[in-house]
């Protein structure tokens, strides 16, 4: 066992506040070169490892930057899932058991879940019940696939089939008595074990895993986290560097004259109620016209302004910006006219014409009707084209 942190010590490392490892060069370079290397090239996955010891933090770690990303293309996939179920004989015998030894996961399967996943499938991750040492028979955790991957567990760097697959390794460094702490406040409240038990296993199977699998893989980590959730600094930069790399694969850089509304968790929150075969017409109709509304308003923000000075109720001169003048809509028939009263509540008075295109035509896109501005021409023209099969809208 390490000695004892004094309090001297303590206190310097409180002080010294959160800070971060750092990038290791070769492996960052790798990461860009190899993951986004074409933008033309079918989208890979950004998968992330993260290691540490038991109790390190590394589920609050994954959580926070899965938190600060506000994305839905990341999932969060824990070696944990992956554990072997006990026969018989073990069960019996469960107290000598290594839950911390490579061979207590199932690392053939966990290979072939994350495979799958960045291929684009979908796959079935197990459940595992800790208090029973089994996996359940008849449920599974759905995870679809993403543009981000999150891999956590003690060991997932320990064989290498795994760390060929990551493009960002972390490791949780956290000092054993805190880690120890932890893990017997977990076991204890979660998993139905006493004290007695876990202090057992800790002195028996725990520490000497650690040290013998989990500590040496930490040298194949490209970014070390010390003190895990309370080091916000390093937290900030991984979720800036993932940012970074979801963004050579946006549309936004294929395309310049595309925008795409940041995800927050208010939008995924309407988008799972329109999508929901189950909800009614009337709230269907009602998070639709307020996602429209988002949608409206943030292409508003694109157009030209002119700067504009008022004169304040204190009479201060306050300057500000003048809305653009010459505006319109246009509305593919029949679709687009969800988005006309969005539109109208954010733009008084504007004129809004109408088309029919048949898609079937001989081009594709065959004009059937038109009902237009004379001045069209003149005006700067928003339009309207919801995908309601897919519940997308584009402005």
């Amino acid at each position: 066992m390490p000695e004892e942190t004094n309090s001297i010590d303590y206190i310097m490392e409180k002080a010294s506040g959160p800070h971060f490892s750092g990038l290791r060069s070769p492996t960052a370079a790798s990461v860009s070169s190899s993951a986004f290397a074409d933008a033309n090239a079918p989208r890979q996955p950004f998968v992330i490892g993260v290691s540490g010891g038991t109790a390190s933090g590394k589920t609050t770690v994954c959580d926070m930057i899965i938190q600060q990303l506000h994305d839905h293309r990341v999932v969060l996939v824990n070696q944990d899932s992956f554990y072997r179920g006990l026969n018989t004989e073990e069960l019996k015998r469960v107290h000598e058991y290594n839950f911390d030894h490579p061979d207590a996961f199932d690392t053939e399967q966990l290979l072939e879940c994350v495979e799958k996943l960045k291929s684009g499938q979908s796959v079935q991750v197990p459940i595992y019940d800790f208090k029973q040492h089994r996996r359940s028979s008849d449920s599974f955790r759905q995870v679809n696939a993403s543009d981000v991957i999150i891999l956590e567990g003690i060991l997932v760097f320990h064989d290498q089939r795994v760390r060929n697959l990551m493009n960002m390794k972390i490791f949780v460094d956290t000092d054993a008595d805190v880690r120890l702490a932890r893990r017997i406040r977990r076991d204890t409240v979660e998993r139905g074990r006493d004290v007695n038990s876990v202090l057992e296993q800790y002195a028996k199977f725990v520490k000497p895993a650690f040290d013998d699998f989990v500590l040496p893989s930490k040298k194949y980590a490209d970014v070390i986290i010390p003190r895990g959730g309370d080091n916000h600094v390093a937290i900030d930069l991984i979720v800036q560097h993932i940012r970074t790399k979801l963004g050579e694969h946006d549309l936004c850089k294929i395309y310049p004259n595309v925008y795409v509304i940041q995800s927050t968790f208010q939008i995924r929150g309407m988008h799972t109620l329109i999508r929901d075969r189950d909800i009614s017409k009337h709230d269907f109709v009602f998070y639709s016209d307020r996602l429209i509304r988002l949608v409206v308003e943030h292409g508003l923000g694109h157009l030209p302004f002119t700067e504009k000075q008022v004169i304040t109720p204190t009479a201060s001169i306050y300057t500000g910006v003048d809305f653009c003048k010459k505006l319109c809509g246009v509305s593919i028939i029949r679709s687009g006219e969800s988005m006309e009263n969005a539109l109208r509540a954010c733009c008084k008075g504007i004129k809004i014409g109408k088309i029919l295109i048949h898609r079937d035509g001989d081009d594709g896109k065959q004009l059937i009707y038109e009902k237009l501005p004379k001045d069209i021409s003149e005006r700067h023209v928003l339009l309207l084209d919801p995908v309601l099969g897919t519940v997308n809208f584009f402005l």
